[in-house]
């Protein structure tokens, strides 16, 4: 086949083509398991062509994690510096991950089951951003305790009650789901904020301070 095009609008368009289609591939049939040949046939371009747009099967695996982290990331520093109360934040952290989760199902499956088979920086780099996002859920959840909102209680299993109960949402969930991500958010939290909770918290005033909130991020 021909040369590519060059690096303008119509070589980033078929650039993210190609993360999406790998990212379904590899959510289907695994990161090891699928080959270059592979992606380069369901992309329709011969391999040296693949490589113009990706340079390795390794940077596919890099640029599906950036598109869940980075978002994420992003995001969970906005909400960090609202000025809200600390259990408005982890709610609005906890719906903020489920929408990417129903948005990215194929890269949220790759994230969670293949960020292993990364190499050298790449590995150490993605670790470290999956580390900026727990330690600001975990900040959060430290937050709520401090403010008397959440009894005390030890921060980084708080943190990992929070993240295994949404995280594993991908397992079962569907585009199509009679839940959406806001539904899940809500119910999500009332089970950990009532469990976390010390005495005395009205999750349904929660709730409404959340909807202030939403609202000004819409009109923003």
């Amino acid at each position: 086949m021909g040369r590519p095009p060059g690096h303008g609008p119509e070589y980033e368009v078929k650039r993210q083509e190609i993360i999406d289609l790998a990212a379904a591939l590899f959510a289907k049939n695994g990161y090891a398991a699928t080959g270059v040949i592979e992606i380069g046939d369901t992309v329709g371009l011969a391999k040296g062509a693949l490589y113009y747009y990706i340079r390795s099967k390794e940077n596919l695996l890099v640029e599906i994690q950036e598109r869940v982290l980075e978002p994420l990331v992003t995001s969970a520093n906005r909400i960090r510096d609202l000025d809200a109360s600390p259990a408005v934040k982890l709610r609005l952290l906890s719906e903020t991950l489920l929408t990417m989760i129903f948005e990215r199902l194929d890269h949220i499956w790759v994230y969670e089951h293949d960020y292993r088979h990364l190499t050298g920086k790449n590995l150490s780099r993605m670790l470290a951003r999956r580390h900026e996002f727990e330690n600001i859920v975990r900040e959060l959840l430290i937050a709520n305790m401090d403010a008397g909102i959440f009894r005390a209680d030890d921060p980084t299993l708080a943190m990992l009650q929070f993240l295994n109960l949404h995280n594993h949402t991908y397992q079962w969930v569907k585009p199509d789901s009679q839940w959406d991500a806001a539904y899940l958010s809500r119910a999500y939290c009332k089970t950990l904020f009532n469990g976390f909770a010390d005495s005395g918290f009205d999750f349904d005033a929660l709730e409404a301070e959340v909807d202030r909130f939403r609202k000004q991020s819409d009109h923003s």
